[in-house]
């Protein structure tokens, strides 16, 4: 009995942490919204994209405090956003028109 409660005691804590976790996340996105507007529109797109990996990073972090996705599926989540992130932060080749064209 002991163990189920310390096992409930930490869920909690780690519950809690990953919900903290959601609220930076959400804290950033805001924070970032209304630079987004003033944006070129390649780049406006591109942020977007970015702010969307990190709303969805986030709920992932909610559906584990939940309990819905085991912290296994919560890291490979996560490893997946950082992904994208990085191929989100890769430079894009602008394309280049020569007097032929």
């Amino acid at each position: 009995m002991l163990g189920l409660l310390s096992r409930t005691v930490g869920d909690g804590r780690r519950a809690k942490r990953a919900l903290r976790s959601a609220q930076v996340l959400d804290g950033v996105v805001e924070a970032q919204l209304a630079l987004v507007s003033r944006l070129p529109e390649d780049s406006r797109r591109r942020a977007a994209d970015y702010l969307a990996e990190l709303v969805m990073l986030s709920q992932s972090y909610r559906h584990f405090a939940a309990g819905w996705i085991s912290r296994k599926e919560l890291e490979t989540r996560g490893a997946a956003t950082m992904q994208r992130l990085t191929e989100l932060r890769r430079p894009h080749e602008q394309a280049q028109f020569t007097e032929q064209d």
